[in-house]
């Protein structure tokens, strides 16, 4: 090894990490190769690869930006380690997500739709006569580009009687329009109708056709003067009141209200359709004008990358068909987002070709990770993380950097085992080009093609936190401590279960959604079904067709990765429950008796018992002129959350404080005695989530603890009539340890007489389950069908799935040849 002040040292080398739970650790990473870090969950891998090395990388290049600009960069905190040396610049490709965004989708993400505006706007068939359009004038996401009518979403909201009026018996005062809203605001419309003359009291049938018209959808804001009736004890005083139609406060709240509960509601009372004026093109007229082989810029960008792929190729051949311009275009009338004159010489098959050969080579990158599926005006909320993360790694590869640290996050996540073969080409391809790749994975074909191993551990929360091994990964078998080590060698076959002979069935379809067409599926009741298929294949789309409604199923409760909250308030202890007991124990106390303290006065959401300077948040903002706004400790609550006078109060002599930063498990010894409090904390721990603290923010867990988190709350409630559990791809983040752990909580789901429905591409799930549903055999419109179903022995032998071989290997079984 090198001299570590050398300045040619090959590795990055980190002394005290503390971040988090990380124990002063020093650890030496080579560059420019492949190197996964790896641990059961919470262990403190991401810290280490996420919270300290991404983080010092990104503060040490953000010093370098001018202080005014870096204001407006999102900036994590400078990580807790005492030093690093030989780190390069370096680009994290986690898999958290922006807020969703309809106008957000693959083709933005990847830049491609950029490609192929120019390539319209340059190369484009435009109609005889018509000018030059911008690229800006493609793109539904500016004003030159965007259908006026819909303002570039392609569908458009409208409401009715029927629905803004579902039961006419009704009068207004009882509540005929049910989109109105509830308390004040919606007397206050009932006063001002009545103040206009109109029939409160009538049965809303019974009113003129007209003033039904009327007051569903004016769009006049008339202003009277109401007079409210008198309350016994309230003194009211005439005020002047302002109408809105029903249907433009409905549209209204939808359009701009920032609340998720308000725009649900909103949306109960509208339909969606696509926009009449450009047929949910989402563009102008003259844009849907200009064709490229003979489509729109809208019909290419709905076909799957594979099938464009396909249209573009005659372009980027030197000797292929081309489109060009008709001859000579005028600037007469020319609207925005046009060029005046005619098109310039290079308007023509030699654009066409290098745009189409821009487009092909970008295009082929995307395919290559598994995603030829997607279509370019794909919406990203519709997409999964892990698809998500592997679109940006698809922009990275092409963007042709070297030098540069790479930090992934299981970018393996959401992929099958066929397409996690592509992934590592991909990843070799980055370390080829002269980078540095630091992945955090669980998938053992991942870890096992490292060129180096980092293994965190050797559990999770306070009892992890060190470093096991740093090395090659065939030195990781001597390592006795490792979770990793007895999944990484000599691995025993998942053995198969009795094969299932079901009695009754929940059905579904015919399912035509997406890419399935009439797609009918029966999975057995009283079992562990894994429906299983490449990415894109259908599955999600299939078992979000089994709902309440599906005969047998009765109570369906779906498990998904979405936050338990969007906010720090939000914690593990309130989403479960829990927070309710423990505030109840300590407003029981003597102490609070004696201060006349209630329940209300241990929450730090209301004001009372909470810290007034921070509001309960536990920090609070300094503004820095011309620096990044910081967060500092609360200087007066110094992180308690709580006023000094509630933090009198002790239980066991514990604050309310120092109980939400136990951990769950060290909770569990110390309410053991508290049938409410261990029931929660029994069912945490049993989904492996003992070392996550009561009080952590619902902002500082990941999809896989959110999800562990909800399947624990629904565990802790008592079971009497048979429910339905949907789990979509529950392993995702969970090291092969933790996945045990879930496995065995399902399956004592199933023992208890409930049915659960799982989608995965983890073999040894789905070789552990009693039934799978297998669909493909491709992705997109190579998908969308059953291709084989029964217990995992018979799909593992079938010879059209794509999941057979995988699921063969996991069994320790032979699967088909030839």
């Amino acid at each position: 090894m090198l001299d570590p002040v050398s300045p040619h040292d090959p590795y990055v080398r980190v002394r005290g990490a503390r971040e988090h739970n990380l124990r002063a650790v020093d650890v030496d990473v080579p560059r420019d190769s492949l190197t996964v870090f790896t641990g059961v969950s919470g262990s403190g891998k991401s810290s280490l690869a996420f919270g300290t090395i991404y983080a010092e990388a990104q503060r040490r290049y953000l010093e370098s930006v001018a202080p005014y600009a870096r204001r407006l960069i999102h900036q994590v905190g400078a990580p807790r380690v005492g030093e690093i040396t030989g780190l390069p610049p370096a680009v994290s490709l986690e898999q958290r997500r922006a807020a969703p965004s309809a106008r957000s989708s693959v083709g933005t993400v990847t830049t491609l739709s950029n490609s192929l505006r120019m390539l319209y706007s340059r190369a484009g068939d435009y109609p005889a006569g018509a000018p030059r359009l911008d690229s800006d004038a493609f793109s539904p996401n500016t004003a030159a580009g965007a259908c006026p009518s819909c303002h570039g979403l392609g569908r458009i909201h409208e409401t009715s009687e029927d629905l803004l009026v579902p039961d006419p018996d009704l009068s207004i005062r009882e509540g005929a329009v049910a989109s109105w809203p509830g308390a004040w605001q919606g007397k206050n419309l009932r006063d001002v109708l009545d103040a206009l003359g109109y029939d409160v009291d009538r049965p809303w049938r019974e009113l003129d056709p007209e003033d039904r018209e009327w007051i569903l959808f004016t769009d006049e804001q008339p202003v009277v003067t109401v007079h409210p009736v008198r309350e016994a004890g309230r003194i009211q005083r005439p005020y002047q009141g302002t109408y809105t139609g029903a249907r433009r406060l409905v549209l209204r709240t939808y359009s701009e209200s920032k609340s998720p509960a308000l725009r649900a509601k909103a949306e109960r009372f509208l339909t969606s359709a696509p926009c009449p004026v450009c047929g949910g093109s989402r563009l102008r007229p003259e844009a849907m004008a200009v064709t490229f082989a003979g489509r729109t810029i809208a019909e290419l960008a709905a076909l799957p990358l594979t099938a464009l792929a396909e249209v573009l190729t005659p372009a980027a051949t030197p000797d292929g068909p081309v489109a060009a311009p008709d001859g000579p275009v005028t600037a007469a009338g020319a609207p925005a987002g046009t060029t005046a004159g005619p098109a310039p010489a290079s308007a023509g098959p030699e654009t066409a070709r290098v745009l189409a050969e821009d487009l092909l080579a970008r295009i082929a990158t995307v395919t290559e990770l598994g995603l030829g599926y997607l279509s370019l005006d794909r919406t990203t909320p519709t997409l999964s993380n892990g698809e998500l993360q592997r679109l940006r790694l698809a922009t990275q590869l092409r963007a042709g950097l070297f030098g540069i640290v790479y930090v992934l996050d299981e970018p393996s996540a959401g992929l099958h085992p066929a397409d996690t073969e592509a992934l590592l080409v991909v990843l070799d391809r980055l370390k080829a080009a002269g980078n540095t790749v630091f992945v955090v994975e669980h998938h053992l074909d991942v870890v096992r093609h490292a060129d180096w191993l980092v293994d965190v551990g050797p559990r999770a929360g306070e009892h992890g936190g060190r470093v096991l091994h740093s090395g090659p990964p065939e030195l990781l078998a001597h390592v006795e401590e490792s979770a990793t080590r007895r999944f990484l060698f000599d691995r025993p076959p998942v053995p198969e279960r009795p094969a299932l002979v079901p009695e009754r069935w929940l059905r579904t379809g015919p399912v035509t959604r997406h890419n399935l067409r009439g797609v009918e599926a029966a999975f057995p009741r009283g079992a562990l079904t894994a429906v299983t298929g490449v990415s894109g294949s259908g599955k999600s789309t299939l078992v979000g067709a089994l709902t309440e409604e599906t005969e047998g199923a009765g109570r369906t409760v779906t498990v998904d990765q979405r936050p338990i909250g969007r906010t720090p308030r939000s914690n593990l202890a309130t989403y479960t429950g829990l927070f309710d007991v423990v505030r109840r124990l300590f407003a029981e106390t003597e102490e609070a008796r004696a201060r006349s303290y209630k329940v209300g006065r241990f929450s730090f959401n209301v004001p009372g018992g909470r810290c007034e300077t921070c509001q309960g948040e536990g920090f609070v903002s300094v503004e820095l002129l011309f620096l990044p706004s910081t967060y500092a400790p609360c200087p007066d609550c110094h992180g308690a959350r709580y006023a000094p006078e509630t933090l009198q109060v002790r239980l066991r002599g514990l604050t309310i404080s120092e109980v939400l930063d136990l951990t769950v498990e060290s909770a569990a010894e110390f309410f053991a005695d508290v049938p409410a409090a261990a029931r929660s904390l029994t069912a945490l721990l049993d989904v492996g989530l003992g070392y996550l603290r009561l009080g952590q923010p619902a902002t500082e867990l990941s999809g896989g603890e959110a999800q562990r988190i909800k399947l624990a709350a629904e565990l802790q409630r008592p079971r009497r009539a048979h429910t339905l559990y949907v789990l979509d791809e529950p392993t995702t983040g969970l090291h092969p340890a933790d996945v045990e752990v879930l496995v065995r909580q399902l399956r004592g789901l199933v023992d208890g007489g409930h049915t659960v429905v799982v989608v995965e591409h983890d073999m040894d799930v789905a070789a552990g389950a009693d039934w799978v549903i297998d669909l493909g055999p491709g992705g997109g419109e190579a998908g969308g069908r059953i291709v084989a179903e029964g217990p995992p022995a018979r799909v593992a032998r079938s010879a059209e799935s794509r999941t057979a071989p995988y699921l063969a290997r996991a069994l320790g079984i032979p699967g088909v040849t030839g």
